[in-house]
C-alpha cells in the first residue's frame, strides 16, 4: 500500500524542492523501500519542450520520450530509478486533456469547472501508474500563494481526505533568511508561508527550513509554535557546498526517520551514506583538476545544461579529478580569438541546441579541436556541427550546412524526410514544434574495432534522443575514406548515431544525449572516457 508525500514550497522559488524530494527518495530507497518521485508543474505549457532555457532551464528527457522538468533529472540521479511520462504533468496537459474530453461530450452536458474536473484529473495523475511502491513523493512546482498552484493544492488537500490522513504527509519547504545588518535569522517569512498554506486547508506535517546558517533552537521552537508543527519536524537545510551533500544533510537532520515515524513504519535497514560521503570528498577535496570548455548559447544560465554539468562532474568522480568548467558563449566566439580562448583547456564540448545563432563559433572551435588533437565531445547539435566542419574543411564542400537554418546549403543535416529521393530536398510537412522530435530511448549498433565500442564495451546501446534533424547518410563512404568513421548507426543502418575520427586521440560526436543517463553513483562511460582523455591531454 502506497503512502503519499507531498512537497510544497513557499516564500521564493528555487529553494530546492527537487533536491529535497530526491534526497528523501534516496534515503527511503536506501532503507529498503520502493519509491516513486513525481512533479506537478503549474505552467500552461503542455510540456517544457518549446520553452527557452532562459525561461525554464534544460528540458529533461525520459526513456519513454517525455520532455519534462529538470527536477526529474535530480530524481533519477539520486535514486537511480528511471522516470516515466506518468511522473510529470503540467496545467497545460491537464486542461488539454479536459478540453478534448469536453469536445467529445464525455462530461454528458455538465458544466466543466476547476472543481471537480481539474482537481479530479490531478488526483488521477497522483495515483495513476502506481503498482507496488511503498512511497510516492509528489513535488508541486511554484510557491504557495501563486494563483497557478491553487488547483494542485486543492487537489492534494482533497486527495488526503479521500485516502485518509494517515496515508498522506505534507512537507513544506520555506526560506529562513539571515539579515546581515541585524545579524539575525528571521522566521516570519516561514510563519506567513505556512499560514497561507493552512488558509487553503493544508497543515504541513514537516517544515524544511532553507537557511544560510544553522537555525538556533529558539528560532526552531518559534517556527514549531507558530506553524503548529512538532519541533522534531522542523528540519533545517543549510546551504551545502555541493548538491551531493544534500542526502547526508537530511540524514543528519533525521528527515527520513521522521517520515517513517509519521507513517508508523519500521525501517527495513539502515540508510547507506558511504557512497555520498566518498563522492563529496572527491568533489570538494580533490586538488587535481582539468579545464573543460563548454561552448554553447546558454552557458551563463546555470540550469540550461544541468544534466550535462552533472555528467561531467560524474566523469571527474570516476577519474578522481575536479572539473573546472570554462563556459564560452558560442555567438561571441570569433575565429581570430579561438587560440586565446581555448589555449588552456584540456577538452572541448559542444552541447545540444537549436537554431543558427552561434553556429560559426561552434564550427571554429571544432576545427581547432580537430587540428590541435584536443579531446572533443559533440552532443546532438554538437555532432551535427562536427559533421559540417569536417565536410567543409576536409571534404571541401564549402556550402555544407543544415536546412534547419539554411535552405540554400548543401544539406548534410536536415529533417529525416528531406533527402529520401536521391538527395533532393523534400520539405517536412509538420508545422507544430511541440512533440515533433525524435524523443526517448533508441538503439544504436556499434562498429567493430571502434573506439566507441571499447568505451561502451558493447555492440549495442540504447540512449535518449531529443532532436528533429538528422545527419544525411548519403556521403558516409566519402567521410570514412577521409577518416571520419560512422561508428554507431540505427539498427536499420539509415541514421548515423555516432561519429569518431580515425587519426585523433579522442574525438566523438553522438546524436543522442548521454548526460540524461549519467548518475553520480554510476557515471556514464562516455563521460568517464572523455574526462580520462582530458586528464591525459598534454
Amino acid at each position: 500500500m502506497a503512502r503519499y508525500i507531498f512537497v510544497t514550497g513557499g516564500v521564493v522559488s528555487s529553494l530546492g524542492k527537487g533536491l529535497s524530494s530526491a534526497s528523501l527518495a534516496y534515503l527511503l530507497k536506501s532503507r529498503g523501500f520502493k519509491v516513486r518521485v513525481r512533479k506537478m508543474d503549474p505552467y500552461l505549457n503542455v510540456d517544457p519542450g518549446t520553452m527557452s532555457p532562459f525561461q525554464h532551464g534544460e528540458v529533461f528527457v525520459t526513456d519513454d520520450g517525455a520532455e519534462t522538468d529538470l527536477d526529474l533529472g535530480h530524481y533519477e540521479r539520486f535514486t537511480e530509478i528511471s522516470s516515466k511520462q506518468s511522473d510529470n504533468i503540467t496545467t497545460g496537459k491537464i486542461y488539454s486533456d479536459i478540453i478534448k474530453k469536453e469536445r467529445k461530450g464525455k462530461y454528458l452536458g455538465k458544466t466543466v469547472q476547476v472543481i471537480p474536473h481539474v482537481t479530479d484529473r490531478i488526483k488521477e495523475f497522483i495515483k495513476g501508474d502506481i503498482k507496488d511502491e511503498d512511497f510516492v513523493i509528489c513535488e508541486i512546482g511554484g510557491t504557495v500563494g501563486d494563483i497557478e498552484s491553487l488547483p494542485f493544492l486543492e487537489a492534494i488537500r482533497q486527495f488526503s481526505n479521500d485516502i485518509g490522513k494517515s496515508k498522506t504527509l505534507f512537507i513544506h519547504l520555506t526560506l529562513v533568511p539571515f539579515l546581515k545588518s541585524s545579524d539575525e535569522i528571521k522566521t516570519k517569512p516561514t510563519q506567513h508561508s505556512v499560514k497561507e498554506l493552512r488558509s487553503i486547508g493544508i497543515q504541513p506535517d514537516i517544515v524544511i527550513c532553507r537557511s544560510q546558517k544553522s537555525i538556533p533552537f529558539d528560532q526552531r521552537r518559534k517556527i514549531s509554535l507558530f506553524c503548529n508543527v512538532p519541533i522534531d519536524n522542523v528540519i533545517e537545510t543549510v546551504d551545502v557546498r555541493t548538491i551531493y551533500e544534500a542526502p547526508i544533510s537530511f540524514y543528519n537532520e533525521k528527515l527520513d526517520k521522521q517520515v517513517l515515524k509519521f507513517f508508523k513504519i519500521k525501517s527495513k535497514k539502515s540508510a547507506n551514506l558511504k557512497p555520498w560521503k566518498k563522492i563529496t570528498k572527491t568533489v570538494l577535496q580533490n586538488k587535481k583538476q582539468v579545464n573543460i570548455a563548454i561552448i554553447g548559447k546558454y552557458v551563463n544560465l546555470k540550469d540550461a545544461y544541468k544534466s550535462l554539468d552533472e555528467a561531467l562532474t560524474h566523469g571527474g568522480i570516476s577519474n578522481n579529478v575536479k572539473i573546472n568548467l570554462i563556459r564560452i558563449e558560442s555567438d561571441k566566439l570569433k575565429t581570430n580569438q579561438i587560440n586565446k580562448e581555448l589555449k588552456k583547456v584540456s577538452a572541448i564540448l559542444i552541447p545540444g541546441g537549436f537554431g543558427k545563432r552561434g553556429t560559426e563559433g561552434k564550427i571554429s572551435a571544432i576545427n581547432f579541436a580537430r587540428i590541435k588533437k584536443i579531446p572533443f565531445l559533440g552532443i546532438c547539435f554538437g555532432m551535427q556541427m562536427a559533421v559540417i566542419e569536417f565536410a567543409r574543411n576536409v571534404l571541401k564542400i564549402k556550402k555544407a550546412g543544415s536546412t534547419e537554418f539554411n535552405t540554400n546549403c548543401f544539406p548534410l543535416i536536415g529533417l529525416i524526410d528531406e533527402w529520401n529521393k536521391n538527395g533532393k530536398i523534400i520539405k517536412g510537412t509538420r508545422k507544430d514544434l511541440g512533440g515533433t522530435m525524435r524523443l526517448g530511448l533508441y538503439e544504436a549498433k556499434l562498429k567493430h574495432n571502434s573506439m566507441i565500442k571499447n568505451i561502451y564495451k558493447s555492440v549495442s546501446i540504447k540512449e535518449r534522443h531529443r532532436h528533429r534533424y538528422e545527419v544525411n547518410n548519403n556521403l558516409k563512404n566519402k567521410f570514412e575514406e577521409k577518416g571520419m568513421i560512422f561508428s554507431g548507426m540505427s539498427p536499420d543502418n539509415k541514421l548515423p548515431e555516432i561519429i569518431e575520427l580515425k587519426n585523433h586521440p579522442w574525438f566523438v560526436g553522438v546524436q543522442f544525449h548521454p548526460e540524461f543517463k549519467s548518475r553520480p553513483l554510476s557515471p556514464h562511460p562516455l563521460f568517464s572516457s572523455f574526462i580520462k582523455a582530458a586528464k591525459n591531454y598534454k
